[in-house]
């Protein structure tokens, strides 16, 4: 960076400046309102499909159908045993 003699250049800088930073404040609020994408959060869609996990794991189904019937991947499914066999084990 060069250093800045005159009055004119100080002002130039600090135009260049304010104009990089509107530019970050406009990418970081679309970056705040973005959706995020991955696991969902416990809303109730997830509770729905995991009362459906419940009902159908306590009745024997196996992993591979409860994954079918409600549209998500096994990995998704094995997620959701998870979370019913630690709250099992709480009590």
């Amino acid at each position: 960076m060069k250093k800045i003699k005159t009055l004119e250049e100080a002002l130039q800088r600090i135009a260049e400046l304010e104009k990089a930073n509107a530019e970050l404040k406009e990418e970081l609020e679309y970056f705040k309102k973005r959706k995020a994408s991955g696991r969902q959060k416990h809303n109730a869609k997830w509770m729905a499909i995991y009362e459906d996990f419940v009902i159908c794991h306590e009745n024997g189904v196996a992993l591979e159908e409860i994954a079918k019937r409600n549209g998500i991947s096994e990995r998704s499914v094995y997620r959701y045993k998870a979370y019913y066999d630690a709250l099992k084990k709480e009590g």
